[in-house]
Parts: structure tokens; sequence; C-alpha cells
């Protein structure tokens, strides 16, 4: 495959360049706080100061003062909306304070600075109650919720998984902890809105306009073609931005009361209590296993928390109904309902977390059997699904991990922890297994021929950053059998025909779906028209309803093997990265350029959650202290080896018309483990609680000795 533009056929697989870049690199892009519309007036949020209670009053006077200050809303005045299914996005409805940081105030003005000077004017007073933010097992209140994460059951168990870990010959009770982390997309939360009578058109940072607009036609008792929801471009969003959150509600709210339009940027210090989070875990992995590795019995219990405002459960014992054969499985979720920020989607929710615990119990069962990391994930691998018993569409993770070890030079390794000694340092190497669900939603295009040999791709698909444009081209342009430099895409524009949000690795998927049925159906008939086309070409429609997302005999995932080496400073506990490995099974790769950016961008995010990202709920003010880049940390350059990432090509007939899986998550859900068991290779010390800090280490280091 060339990838240059007069190929036909050949354009899926090629390392197709993104279309926008270009337009990006020079600035060209415009994102939703861009829109520099007449009359545009800027509004900043006043956030509670307490973690729990009530708004008594608001003491506007101040800011109302202000020279070019348009208004400030409250809880008592703002306009009223209907009540949402979403609770974060009841704004300025009622006094109750339910978390710190919730929006109690809005102030509008005519600058952005004059905005923030006047929401620092406005004076709420509280009457604060007690709060509790501080998650601990055995908390009084804790319940089994029915649903976690995608609608996944919080509990499931097969045989006796109890009695089967008791008798179990060799036997493994760990308990692992991963601390809130949070998303910190390059482009804040931010939304432009304006009204035109009845009608609302939005620019906003959304994973997802037609999700928008369905959102806002609700909120604001419209009908939705009253509603215009525009997310052209996207600077990031890793699932924060997966729902509307409440940036474009006040965007909304500040418009329709000044007759304005009016832009809300969220400050990046307001974005832990506002947009979501990862919620912390505590995890207890149970591990029943034969002298020769194989399981009998698999007990993963999680306990996390939730808001008082809306429930969600970060499915972290999920991935553990997917990896490994045992005919005694437990796999459940306890929750405590908090007055915390409401928790939410964060780049591969549940298998980022859980097969951290899952692959380092996996790793510890291999050094107490004395076996083989690779070998003893080998030995366990089933022939169904665990959890459901369905046969698996395509599972290629023991390809992965040969592959992996062979790329990696595995087969060298002195399996001895603390072996390996460079004066300070001590090295080690790691392996983790990874997988994400592969599916699909229901998704429409459009395609349309003109005279002049173009092609116009119309869906309302949302490119957040990972080359959506490109790939979609690259589907239409060889279903077509046409040049790709031929293929126009438009996307981000709520009037496009509806799709499914960018998230869950199910973008590509859900959109490339139609955009194939439609290109399929639009060759057939230009194979049969005669003579040449009309004026307005020929278009076809497709719509995947009934097809995408239906109930399938087969469990689809992608499967990885993620590899490691890293350095440990006996002196200072810092640990430097040298290598990362990750070797992927997702289906077939539509473009190579953009898929590899995708894994080894997935891979960084996963170093990240080992050695730097964390952050802490304050018991006394019920807040996260790390609320900027300067406290909240992320690596940086510095911080990232040479990482490699490869495929195993995968032909399943069974996923859609292209045969790919999502890969925007997988490449994070292995590394944290990964690396975690390197650290234990090369120290000999495990260490069980995220993030791997110098400080950490060191105190390991030297209880040690």
């Amino acid at each position: 495959m060339t990838g240059t533009t007069g190929t036909t056929g050949t354009a899926l697989g090629a390392p197709a360049e993104r279309r926008e870049g270009r337009q990006k690199v020079t600035g060209a892009a415009r994102y939703a706080a861009e829109y520099t519309l007449p009359g545009r007036a800027y509004a900043w949020p006043v956030p509670a100061a307490i973690a729990h209670g009530r708004v008594t009053s608001v003491d506007t006077s101040a800011a109302l003062a202000l020279p070019g200050v348009l208004a400030v809303l409250t809880p008592g005045d703002a306009p009223r909306l209907a009540e949402p299914e979403d609770h974060t996005l009841a704004l300025l409805q009622n006094p109750k304070v339910p978390h710190r940081g919730w929006c109690v105030a809005l102030a509008v003005a005519d600058t952005l600075e004059t905005a923030r000077a006047a929401a620092g004017a406005v004076r709420v007073h509280y009457a604060p109650e007690p709060h509790d933010v501080t998650l601990v097992p055995g908390h009084p209140d804790a319940y089994e919720p029915e649903e976690v994460g995608g609608g996944y059951p919080g509990r499931l168990e097969q045989g006796d998984p109890a009695a089967a870990y008791a008798a179990a010959e060799v036997r493994l009770d760990v308990t692992y902890r991963v601390p809130p982390l949070h998303n910190h997309p390059m482009e804040p939360h931010a939304s432009t809105a304006h009204w035109d009578g009845d009608r609302l058109t939005v620019y906003t940072s959304s994973q997802g306009g037609s999700t928008v607009r369905t959102v806002l036609a609700g909120l604001f008792e419209l009908p939705e073609d009253h509603v215009t929801a525009v997310t052209e471009h996207v600077g990031g969003g890793f699932g924060s931005k997966g729902t509307p959150r409440p940036d474009v509600v006040l965007a909304a709210l500040a418009a329709r009361r000044t007759g304005r339009p009016v832009t809300v940027a969220y400050p990046r210090r307001y974005l832990p209590t506002t947009v979501g989070h990862r919620a912390p875990t505590v995890q207890r992995l149970r591990l029943g296993a034969h002298p020769d590795g194989r399981l009998t019995a698999l007990l993963h219990e999680v306990t996390t928390h939730t808001s008082r405002v809306r429930e969600f459960v970060e499915q972290a014992a999920v991935p553990s109904r997917v990896m490994y054969a045992t005919p005694a499985l437990l796999s459940t979720h306890r929750v405590t309902a908090l007055d915390v920020p409401s928790p939410s989607w964060m780049r591969a929710p549940g298998e980022a977390p859980g097969m951290y615990a899952l692959e380092s119990a996996v790793d510890e069962l291999a050094d107490a059997l004395g076996i083989d990391p690779v070998e003893l994930r080998v030995r366990n691998e089933p022939d169904r699904e665990p959890g459901s018993g369905k046969p698996f569409s395509s599972r290629s993770l023991v390809g992965c991990l040969r592959e992996g070890a062979r790329r990696f030079g595995w087969d060298g390794r002195d399996p001895r922890p603390r072996a390996r000694r460079e004066g300070p340092w001590l090295t080690g190497t790691g392996v983790a297994a990874a997988t994400y669900p592969a599916a699909a939603q229901p998704s429409a295009a459009a395609a349309r021929a003109l005279p002049d040999g173009t092609f116009t791709i119309r869906i309302n698909a949302t490119d957040i950053g990972t080359g959506a444009r490109t790939v979609l081209a690259q589907i239409a342009a060889d279903t077509l059998g046409a040049p790709l430099d031929r293929v126009r895409v438009e996307i981000g524009h709520s009037d496009l025909p509806y799709a499914w949000l960018a998230g869950g690795s199910m973008g590509t998927a859900s959109w490339g779906w139609p955009v194939h049925d439609a290109c399929a159906e639009l060759a057939s008939r230009l194979a049969a028209h005669p003579g040449p086309l009309p004026a307005e070409g020929i278009e076809t429609r497709a719509d995947t309803t009934g097809k995408a997302g239906a109930d399938s005999p087969f469990a689809k995932h992608a499967f990885g093997a993620h590899f490691a080496e890293v350095a440990v400073d006996t002196v200072t506990g810092e640990i430097r990265v040298r290598r990362l490995l990750g070797v992927y099974a997702a289906g077939r790769i539509l473009n190579a350029r953009t898929a590899r950016s995708q894994f080894t961008g997935g891979m960084v995010m996963g170093l990240g959650m080992a050695l730097t990202e964390h952050s802490t709920l304050d018991p006394a003010f019920g807040d996260f202290p790390e609320a900027d880049l300067a406290s909240y940390h992320v690596p940086v350059h510095a911080d990232v080896p040479d990482i490699e990432a490869h495929w195993i090509e995968e032909d399943d007939p069974h996923l859609n018309p292209m045969g790919s899986k999502g890969i925007g998550e997988i490449g994070i859900v292995g590394t944290a483990a990964a690396l975690g068991n390197a650290v234990h290779h090369a120290t000999g010390i495990r260490f069980r609680e995220l993030p791997l800090t110098p400080d950490r280490i060191l105190a390991g280091l030297l209880s040690e000795g």
C-alpha cells in the first residue's frame, strides 16, 4: 500500500497524512472559544467554596458596578431549565451545593478579563453542612450497584469462588490502589452560544455534537431541529467531553439572559471539580492456582466512590470477566456516594485501573510459582470469554505476547528480581496484557458523487485529534475505488447525518460502517448510471440502526501485550523508563500513521498513570489540591523514552465492513502494570499503589535496607 493520493482501491491501511494537520499548525483551525461572533460577550463561573450545604444569598452589587459587566446569573434568577437526566447539568437552578467547585454564579461581561474580575467580586454566603469525601473500604453507606460503567452488571459470579480459592494449592491475596485521576485535554472545556429567537447555536468542545443537540433541546424544551451544535475541531477530550459539560449549558444560559453570543471557557484550575474524573479504586485480587500455574479461582473485588449528584461507577472489575480461564470467577463492585465531584469517563474506563490491578496480581502469581510471566498468561488462555461463555470473534493475545517477547528480547531476561545493577541504578523488565471492547453504535452517513469526479461524505462525526477526517476519507475512497484526494469529508456539525460520539474506542467503527455502506450503494448506482451525472450529483444514504450495536453471539475485544524496561535510582528513588514496547491485535489497521500515533499516545498516558499522575481529596475542604498542570504532573518529553508500537493483522469478519477494532484506548490499558512489574523486577519490592513516585520508591528501598 503506497498511500499515494492517485492510487485507487488501496487507501485503507496506507499511512495517509492527517487532512486537518496544516490548519492546526498554522492556527487556521477554529476551536470552540475562537468563534468571534458580532457582539460576543464572555462569562466566568463562580465555584462553590464549601464542600456541602446551601447558598443563602449572593451579593452581586460589586460585580455589577464594574464597567462592562452585563449580568451575574445566580441560583435565584438564572433562566429555568427542564430537569435533566444528568443532574451535573442542573446549573444555577437551586441553592444546593453538592460539592466544592459546583457553579453557584456566573458573571457575564464585554471582555474575558472583566468577566473574571466580576466573578471575583461576587460574594456568596453559605450555610455549610457536614460532608464526607473519604473513600474507605467497609464504609457503612457502601452498596453494590446493579450496573457499572457502560451497562455491565455490577456483580458476576460463576462456580463457587470462595470455596475454590480456599481449596487452591497456591493462593495469592493482594490489594492494589489507584488514586483519583483527571482528564487534562489541551483545549479546556469551552463553548460559544448564541440565540436567534428560539433557535440555539453552540460551538462546543465536545466528543459528540449529536448528543449535545439532544441534551440542550431537552434542557431548554426546544425541538431538536432548533438546536445546532458545531464541533468542527476539538483539542482532546479523553472521555471528559463525551457528554455535555457545564460550559455549554452556562454559555446558553448567559446568551439567553443577555441576548448576545457568549463564550464560556472553563479555567483549567476548575476542571477537576467540573468535568469528571477517574474515581479512586481499591481493588482486592485473590488468585487460586495449581502449581503449574493454571487458575482455579479468580476473585476481583473493587471499592470506589460516586457522587450524590449522579451515580457513575468505574467498571474496574469487568476486565477479569474477559482475560483468563478459570472454573470459579467473582467480579464485583461496591460503591459509596460521597460529597465529591461526579466521576465520569476517563480514557479506557474500567480497563485502565482494572487491568493494572489484575495484571500486577498475575505477575505476583508468576513470581510466587517461579513461572515466566508470559508463559503463565499463555497457560491461562481461555477458548471462550469467561464471563459470558461466548466465543471470541477473534483473540490474538498469545500472538501479541509471543511477538512482543521476540521484539523485546524477553528470552534473554534474568528472572531473578534485583539481579541487574548499574552503579546506583537497579534495572528490570516487566510485561502485562491488555484488552478493550470492540464495539460500534448506530450512525448514519451520506455520500454524494459530483459531475467533476469528486465525492463528498457527510456525517456528524467528531475529530478529537485522532484523524477521523482522514480515516473516513480512506474508507470512502477504498469502497468507491476512487483516488483519496477526490474524496471530501464534512464532519462536526449536528445538521449532518447523526453519528455516535467519539468515545469508547467506537468512533471509527461506528462512523466507518455507514460511510462504507453509503459508498458501496453509491458505487453500485454509478456503475449503472448512463452518461454524465446531473448537476447536483447523485447521493446515497446509509443508517446502521439495527446492525451496529445489535446483540452478537460473539465476544468482541482488542488485545495487546506491553513490555517495559526501567532503571530505578537507589539514591533518589527516581524511575527512568528506558523502553516501552506494545504489540496489538485490533483487527484491520486502517491508517498505519494515525494508528501508531494512537497506540503510542495511549502508552504515554499509561506512563503518566504509573509514574506521575494522581490527586487527593482534601478531607477538610472536599477539593482536589492538584488543580493545575503545575501540581498534577502529566508526562513531558523528558519522561518519554523511545516507544515502539506494532500490531498483528487480524481478519475478523464479525465486527464491521472494515474489519476494524478501536485503538484509541487499548494503548493505555497494560502500560501501568508493565511498568509496575518492571519496577518490582528491578528492586525486588512490590509497590501496590500508584503512582510510583520517587518518595514512595525511596521509602520502599530504605525499608528493605
